[in-house]
């Protein structure tokens, strides 16, 4: 019967299972062979004794490769010393294909390997527990966001990804051919998921791609990733928040509770955060960065070095919000008490940016205002204005990267240990 080697315990002494996997390790002490199997679950040892093992089975344990593809039908017994408390005495091994050496990557943690030589060899690299523990986690962080989503009322979305039109204006878009015409890859959902309130969805999600076609190079930007973006009617940045804070915890808590033995692969114990997060204002933020001799005029971004001060004196999950109404896209509602601010937020963990979001403008008038401010042509937004001529309800939204909350989560260095093909200004393959 074949199992996964974390279905098999030291209660199963005696049974006939059947292990397909790689080759990850092999001790050969001459008359005694231990080779450790690998598969997607985890480890088992495979022991030989020459003087009992079939003669055709020790041979074929003889020839075997680290990494190579194997089938093997043995017996477990309980063996206190061997890893997860039993083995495996092989009757039969099958080399179903035999790994060419050298390899190209050390996939035990013996040698270690910088991280462009793991990517350009990034198959390789996955094969590894803690990288596939990685990837592990994020099926379930993607697979509890859309549980949480769906039982508050939101309905999954799929919306182009080929667009004519910039969603906040600006240049930061990726120029593709598309027949006769000039079309971009979209940099957000904003437009579209805008216009399904005005069609009565009231609440929508989406989990998908978003291309930016910025020149950072750094630790924390790639220029194609997964954004999950929501849209609600009826509320304002507050009820939106709220969303947020409650999704977060969920997702670290089902985390917490059903990849144990990934977390433990990666050497992490995961901290459920709780609700609500604190709130500063950006002033409050502004004032942390200068009082610690950051020189930031009013109206500016945060810099990186402001946040890393910031971040210093708040909880690992805090809300920037009322942020100057430049300093947003053109959608964000102003406040009415105070236009130069607007009911916007940047959801932050530590000095990283993981979402932000805002009250949009649902008044025809003052989006076409707000467009000329920005120095965007209306005639651009065609489509999308239309939408708000015939009955648009007040809505708020946001959008939080899938990659930059795995770092935080994980504590990983690189945003690109989340993402499996990563896509930054240097890399087009694998």
């Amino acid at each position: 019967m074949r199992k996964y080697t974390s279905e098999i315990s030291p209660n199963d002494d005696g049974a006939d299972v059947t292990l397909f996997g790689w080759i990850h390790e092999i001790r050969d002490l001459g008359g005694l062979i231990f080779v450790i199997l690998r598969d997607r679950e985890g480890f088992a040892q495979v022991t030989l004794p020459k003087k009992v093992t079939k003669k055709e089975v020790f041979v074929t344990a003889k020839k075997l490769k680290r990494e190579s593809v194997v089938r093997i039908d043995g017996i477990v017994r309980a063996e206190p010393k061997a890893p997860n408390g039993f083995e495996i005495i092989p009757k039969y091994i099958e080399i179903l294909n035999e790994a060419l050496t050298p390899l190209p990557l050390e996939v035990t943690e013996k040698v270690p390997a910088e991280l462009d030589t793991r990517l350009d060899h990034r198959f390789m690299d996955l094969r590894r527990p803690k990288i596939q523990a990685i990837f592990r986690i994020r099926h379930q962080v993607l697979q509890s966001i859309r549980d949480f989503l769906s039982s508050n009322g939101f309905v999954e979305v799929n919306t182009p990804k080929i667009v004519s039109t910039a969603t906040e204006g600006g240049t930061e878009l990726f120029p593709l051919s598309y027949f006769d015409k000039e079309a971009f890859l979209n940099q957000s959902p904003q437009l579209y998921k805008q216009v399904l309130m005005a069609a009565g969805f009231e609440r929508v999600f989406e989990i998908g791609p978003i291309f930016r076609a910025e020149e950072h190079d750094t630790t924390r930007h790639l220029n194609e990733v997964i954004s999950i973006d929501i849209e609600m009617s009826f509320t304002d940045h507050k009820g939106v928040m709220e969303i947020l804070e409650k999704l977060i915890c969920k997702v670290y808590k089902d985390v917490n509770e059903k990849c144990q033995k990934y977390l433990e692969w990666l050497g992490l114990a995961l901290e459920v955060p709780n609700a609500p997060f604190d709130r500063i204002t950006y002033n409050e933020a502004l004032e942390i960065a200068r009082s610690k001799g950051e020189r930031i005029e009013w109206g500016e971004d945060l810099s990186t070095s402001a946040l890393r001060l910031i971040g210093s004196e708040l909880d690992d999950f805090y809300f920037i919000v009322d942020w100057p109404t430049d300093a947003k896209p053109f959608y964000a509602m102003p406040n009415p008490e105070n236009p130069k601010i607007c009911n916007s937020f940047d959801l932050m963990h530590s000095w990283i940016e993981l979402a932000s979001g805002a009250q949009r403008i649902h008044k025809y008038e003052v989006l076409i205002s707000s467009l000329k401010s920005k120095g965007l042509s209306p005639d651009s937004f065609g489509f999308y204005l239309e939408a708000f001529r015939y009955g648009m309800p007040p809505h708020s939204g946001w959008g939080l990267g899938v990659e930059r909350l795995l770092m935080a989560m994980l504590n990983l260095k690189n945003i690109r240990e989340a993402s499996l093909f990563p896509r930054d200004r240097h890399r087009l393959i694998p």
